[in-house]
């Protein structure tokens, strides 16, 4: 054995703070250090602001208090997105997350709606969903407090202040060992096998090292520019390429959602945390001018402006080794899918799950940074397959961005999807997929794509049954969800924020 004794972390930030507070809690200070190096010169993107279900399980697992880490963070709960105009103007539907519905007797609750839909029993797809209802109400509880009960199915993340993230997370692994180096990164050395050898600061400093991980953003300096990983562009599925955003004061009452509203030329965003809303405009820079997004998203903001509107390039796609030699990427260097279904921190904390499972020596055998690349990649390209559905399926036709996303070619594993669900409601699901079948079955039914047929296994169920067994659904979620505390008096009982 050639234990790694060393592990830098380049950059800080969302990335960087929450590999280091990970390494810092699986890895013993005594066997192996970890050295993150970031500078107060170089700022943070921070627009990430929202969260997916999978990161309360990561506070969780790291120890931390919830109640402890939202007051620190600002943060709000969050139920699901909300989606405006995007199949047509003046629609909308739901993203919820949890779950939708129960299996009725050995069936799959979906089949069973889609049975009753089809023989004209008008029941919304979301009236099944705990998450969709208490969204709709503006309610919350925590669902893990009310198992056995019409919500206990929910699932729930939050929206924080990135900043504020990046902030708490440092506390946290500095509490546990991890050194902060202040200092510019502006060389690397490698040795004669390709390996990073150390980092060369401005001020003259070498920070060496036996494995190196690339949190530097956009830039990419390790995992890009010095060991010359190349990036897979996915302009051709996902135009949008800039957003400009902005911090607005709060309003309320504070809704358990991400709104997320279709433009001419793109999407704009609006999350709310304690004691101020996040809002932004993501668009394609192909259609849509940076002057002319900037003042489509003052015309669009609600409450008062607190800082200039930042413009934020960006390109979808991802590095095609996010590990190369004793390098793994992390954040913004090893990719970035579009912000739509808020992925961005989700993507952090899987790459390092995967790399704590296939942790190496120092020799980093190659077919550990193979497999994790490739299941890195499946997981990059999952996102990029649902959030290219969003657009893909939009029933617009009244800008040219949306025309073209209408006629775009699609992924050859998209495409299938689509089709094998269009049959009979069949999804395709992988191993640990981040979206489960109620997330593609929301998209679908919220985009107007609905299966030609159900499953014929469900014929075994009488109709009378299904739709005696759906209105008790329906009127059991509703009924609880009716006594629930509101939102913002579910956050006062967790914490006394300033507000």
């Amino acid at each position: 054995m050639n234990p790694i004794r060393k592990i830098v972390i380049v950059g800080g930030g969302t990335s960087g703070w929450m590999a280091a507070a990970m390494l810092s809690h699986h890895l013993k200070p005594g066997v192996c250090r970890i050295e993150l190096v970031e500078s107060t010169d170089i700022g943070t993107i921070g627009i990430g602001e929202s969260t997916v279900p999978p990161f309360v399980g990561l506070i969780q697992r790291l120890g931390i208090d919830e109640r402890d880490f939202m007051q620190a963070t600002q943060a709000t709960y969050k139920l699901g997105i909300q989606f405006v105009d995007w199949r047509q103007r003046r629609e909308r539907y739901f993203h919820p997350f949890g779950v939708i519905g129960k299996r009725i007797g050995a069936h799959d609750f979906y089949q069973c709606w889609l049975k009753a839909r089809q023989a004209g029993i008008a029941t919304d797809l979301q009236d099944f969903s705990p998450c969709s209802v208490m969204a709709e109400k503006g309610r919350f509880y925590l669902p893990g407090e009310a198992q056995n009960t019409p919500i206990g199915g929910a699932g729930y993340a939050f929206h924080v202040d990135a900043t504020l993230v990046a902030r708490y997370l440092r506390r946290y692994a500095e509490g546990r060992g991890v050194s902060r180096v202040e200092g510019t990164v502006l060389g690397a050395t490698r040795r004669e096998n390709g390996f990073i050898d150390a980092v060369e600061l401005a001020d003259g400093r070498r920070v060496e090292g036996d494995f190196f991980i690339d949190c530097t953003g956009f830039r990419a300096f390790l995992i890009g520019q010095t060991l010359g990983a190349g990036f897979e562009d996915w302009s051709q599925f996902l135009p949008c390429d800039r957003a400009v955003a902005v911090k607005t004061s709060s309003g309320s009452p504070i809704p358990p959602y991400t709104r997320a509203t279709a433009g001419k030329a793109g999407w704009s965003w609006s999350i709310p945390l304690q004691q101020r809303v996040g809002q932004g405009y993501v668009y394609a820079s192909a259609f849509c001018s940076d002057q002319e997004a900037r003042s489509t998203l003052l015309r669009s903001v609600e409450g008062k402006i607190l800082d200039e509107p930042k413009v934020i390039p960006f390109v979808s796609g991802r590095r095609r080794e996010i590990w190369r030699f004793n390098c793994l990427s992390l954040g913004l260097a090893a990719g970035f899918v579009e912000p739509l279904e808020s992925t961005a921190i989700h993507l952090i904390a899987r790459g390092m799950d995967f790399f704590l499972r296939y942790f190496p020596d120092r020799e980093c055998d190659g077919a550990l940074a193979r497999e994790y690349n490739r299941r890195m990649a499946a997981d990059y390209e999952e996102v990029r397959d649902f959030i290219v559905l969003h657009y893909c399926a939009t029933g617009r036709e009244d800008t040219q961005f949306w025309r073209w996303c209408r006629n775009m070619t699609l992924p050859d594993s998209l495409r299938e999807r689509i089709e094998l669900f269009q049959g009979h409601g069949a999804l395709r699901e992988g191993v640990d997929e981040l979206f489960r079948s109620a997330s593609w079955q929301s998209v679908f039914e919220g985009m107007g794509i609905r299966p030609l047929k159900h499953c014929p296994r469900v014929d075994n169920l009488e109709l009378e049954q299904i739709a005696s067994t759906l209105d008790m659904a329906r009127q059991a979620i509703r009924g609880m969800v009716g006594n629930l505390p509101t939102h913002e008096e579910f956050l006062r009982s967790q914490s006394r924020p300033s507000w």
